[in-house]
């Protein structure tokens, strides 16, 4: 099943680009999913849970970065898992790229999805339009948590602010050639790194998980499906 879907963020491509990249961040979005270890910066293990009527259909498995294009901003990610309690699995591959857009940056997402077991019983059609709304609500979830955190960002004031009254009296006394060298190597080394931190920080730098990370709620199939129904059911009379 091949999905394409695409949103608007009114930010400039390369923020969106490495917010795409922040796994911590992402995942959070992704319905019924739960990030459980951080392999290596482009490895990550976790679980996703579907809800179909009274049955819970768990999948654990491992999603990987296989390509990344910075000057494109383009990212390709695979993943696959198996049911914890069943023979049922899934893979999927994506692959995400940022344009520049009138509104700052446009996102597509191209998804392709291998469902087998109790899941795929619903049928391709159906599944087809299930799988279409659970990346439109994850579209919705990451562009709203981009720009809450982008809010965060521009109330919260500089770290650096008071940075200035801080270096004032070191300066003052290096100037003054009160300290002896000792306490010059020490105030160079202890500016050093502050400035080099800055410079030298990776293109992506990954965000800390949440100390106690919500329990992820299962997706809903069985509402999906009757959401999907009826959607065509308005289609077939033209109702909107």
């Amino acid at each position: 099943m091949q999905i394409e879907n695409s949103f608007e963020i009114a930010a400039a491509p390369d923020e969106v680009y490495r917010f795409l990249l922040d796994v911590n961040r992402v995942a959070a979005c992704m319905p019924g999913a739960e990030l459980s270890e951080v392999v290596d910066p482009d490895t990550f293990k976790g679980k996703v849970r579907i809800k179909v009527g009274p049955i819970t259909v768990a999948y654990n498995g491992t999603a990987r970065i296989t390509e990344r294009d910075e000057a494109a901003r383009r990212a390709v990610l695979s993943a696959d898992g198996r049911e914890t309690t069943g023979p049922g699995s899934a893979r999927a591959s994506a692959t995400m790229t940022v344009e520049e857009a009138d509104a700052g940056s446009r996102v597509l997402l191209a998804t392709d999805f291998t469902v087998a077991g109790r899941v795929a019983n619903f049928g391709r059609g159906v599944m087809e339009d299930v799988s279409r709304r659970l990346v439109g609500q994850m579209a919705d979830c990451i562009k709203s948590s981009f720009e809450s955190q982008t809010q965060t960002e521009t109330e919260t004031p500089a770290i650096g602010e008071g940075g200035g009254a801080a270096g004032g009296p070191q300066g003052s006394s290096a100037s003054a050639g009160e300290g002896s060298e000792a306490t010059g190597q020490a105030a160079s080394s202890t500016a050093g790194p502050a400035t080099g931190s800055t410079q030298d920080t990776p293109a992506v730098t990954p965000s800390r998980p949440q100390a106690s990370p919500p329990e992820p709620k299962p997706v809903n199939a069985v509402s999906l499906f009757f959401a999907v129904v009826w959607d065509r059911i308005k289609r077939l009379f033209g109702g909107r």
